[in-house]
């Protein structure tokens, strides 16, 4: 299986790598995508892919970090880019629920990440809430130069899963979708997206699997296949043929290796 986000930088898996990797494997997650939101944890994710054979990263900065986009971290991220270590362009989007950075920042830092995604043709990591119409337009306008990608920890309904599809970009499945409240949308919306453009993801620390019981107090990538499950039983797969099937769409996005 192949979990394309993991947040390793965040304080509440530092130091935990080691463990976090043999626990994966053990549960059959045997790709990892550490993920970019800011120049100085796409910095951290390289250099950590760098030195796990199996575990690749994102480079971009996430809306709320869209304030300290400048000149030179667009030179540092044009370095990243081009490492085949690098497999996407992000985490990047628009989030206007806790507006970190105002509206025209994170406008112009997405802008700006969609050109080097279409001119690297590196798949976009894509980040949206709260912020759809705006979010569309803009990916719209991205598709037409040749962007592709994924939307990351998608929680919205069906409407906005085809509309993102309809555009050629694939959804990402997190946790979420185990908590029948917060996430009946998701819910719904798995009915309308097709398995071969769907991956899944833990978004560890974050976003725990409700459906794995109570173990350690954070998410992680060892608990994919509680969110596999999940989706499965929701599209009716049996859940090996849901993981397989999730895993060559990521192999296929990401360029992945065997």
């Amino acid at each position: 299986m192949i979990d394309i986000g993991v947040n390793f930088h965040s304080s509440q898996l530092k130091g935990l790598a080691p463990e976090l990797l043999a626990r994966a494997a053990a549960a059959g997650v045997t790709h990892i995508l550490a993920t970019g939101t800011s120049l100085h944890a796409s910095e951290l994710a390289l250099a950590f892919a760098g030195s796990h054979e199996r575990v690749w990263a994102t480079a971009g900065v996430h809306p709320h970090d869209a304030k300290h986009w400048d000149a030179a971290s667009i030179a540092a991220f044009e370095a990243m880019w081009a490492d085949e270590r690098v497999v996407a362009v992000g985490e990047c989007g628009l989030d206007y629920n806790r507006m970190f950075s105002p509206m025209h920042e994170q406008r112009a830092a997405f802008e700006a990440q969609i050109a080097a995604a279409v001119r690297t043709g590196k798949p976009l990591f894509l980040h949206c809430r709260d912020a759809f119409d705006d979010f569309a337009a803009m990916l719209r306008d991205a598709a037409a130069a040749g962007a592709h990608g994924v939307v990351h920890c998608f929680t919205d309904g069906a409407a906005e899963a085809e509309a993102f599809l309809a555009l050629g970009f694939d959804i990402g499945i997190t946790g979420w979708v185990t908590d029948a409240t917060r996430g009946s949308a998701l819910r719904d919306a798995l009915r309308v997206i097709p398995a071969d453009r769907l991956h899944l993801e833990t978004d560890a620390p974050y976003l725990r699997p409700k459906n794995a019981g109570k173990t350690r107090p954070y998410n992680e990538p060892a608990l994919l296949p509680f969110v596999a499950r999940a989706v499965a039983e929701l599209k009716g797969m049996d859940a090996a043929a849901l993981s397989a099937q999730a895993t060559a769409n990521s192999r296929r996005l990401f360029k992945l290796p065997e």
